[in-house]
């Protein structure tokens, strides 16, 4: 089994890391020197990439990843925390980048800083904001950007068909790439339907699994049951789950699954949905629990 860093950001950022830098700062002058570590004492995530970056004016500078699944009102803060916190062990500058992956909600508004006063003290911390929904799909065949191919059937553009195949044909037409494809396909979940996906690329439940975002998925889903009272976010994690690793046949079993309101049994099935390997042994969690 892959394990979770193969198929995470840090991961992905290692395949041109030198276009990567250049591409999330906008400067052609930028070349990548190496990925450092990012486990700092409060911050610490496998889509958290720290790169010692060069810059001809500047010297040695820090570009901060984070790559986040969506965005959330969280984040600013992090950020801050983030900068200063590199800042403080490598002893560098740093350009700090947030990279979401899909859209919140309409309503949420994404900020490209932080701000806070007290007493007429002010902290301030700014940092780029890249929305791959807004970057068309293009660009990573024409730069290129490998470090994106997973991502492109959520780029702009990215949702058609030929585009995810030509996606799938520059993954496969690269020894170091196809391990990826996995991942791939788990993007293309969202926008084309799963029978779909399985048809035109390789899907291998166990990397997924061990993916961060998906295991992000899942986790925002239980979260946001349990802080809203409700079932509807541990449903909704439920539903994908059982989409992405049983396709159609999987979702055969919501009409059930959405009756139970019980939190503890609904929490019961997203766990089962990491080790059990077909629908029966999924039926039985909420059967037994019925009885």
């Amino acid at each position: 089994m892959a394990k979770a860093a193969d198929i995470g950001g840090k991961r992905l950022i290692s395949l041109a890391p030198d276009a990567w830098v250049k591409w999330v700062t906008q400067s052609p002058d930028v070349l990548a020197r190496e990925i450092l570590a990012s486990e700092f004492q409060w911050v610490s995530r496998e889509s958290d990439v720290v790169v010692k970056a060069y810059h001809p004016q500047i010297g040695d500078f820090l570009v901060l990843n984070e790559l986040q699944l969506r965005y959330n009102t969280r984040l600013p803060r992090r950020m801050r925390a983030y900068a200063a916190l590199a800042e403080e062990r490598y002893n560098l500058p740093v350009y700090p980048v947030l990279i979401n992956i899909l859209p919140p909600s309409e309503t949420m508004e994404i900020v490209s800083g932080y701000e806070s006063q007290v007493l007429g003290l002010q902290a301030r911390q700014d940092y780029r904001v890249i929305n791959l929904w807004e970057v068309d799909a293009q660009i990573v065949f024409q730069q290129p950007l490998p470090s994106l191919l997973p991502f492109v059937p959520v780029l702009k553009g990215g949702d058609e068909i030929a585009v995810v195949q030509q996606a799938v044909q520059a993954l496969r037409a690269d020894e170091q790439l196809n391990e990826l494809e996995p991942l791939l396909a788990f993007f293309a979940s969202f926008v084309l339907s799963s029978p779909l996906v399985q048809q035109i690329m390789r899907w291998d439940m166990a990397v997924l699994q061990e993916s961060p975002w998906y295991q992000e998925i899942l986790q925002q889903g239980e979260i946001r049951g349990e802080t809203r009272g409700e079932t509807r976010g541990l449903l909704s994690a439920i539903e994908l789950g059982l989409e992405l690793k049983f396709g159609s046949q999987g979702l055969q079993l919501m009409p059930e699954i959405s009756q139970i309101t019980d939190l503890d049994v609904l929490r019961a099935i997203r766990e089962g949905l990491r080790t059990m390997n077909s629908l029966e042994e999924i039926r039985q969690i909420y059967t037994i629990n019925e009885t």
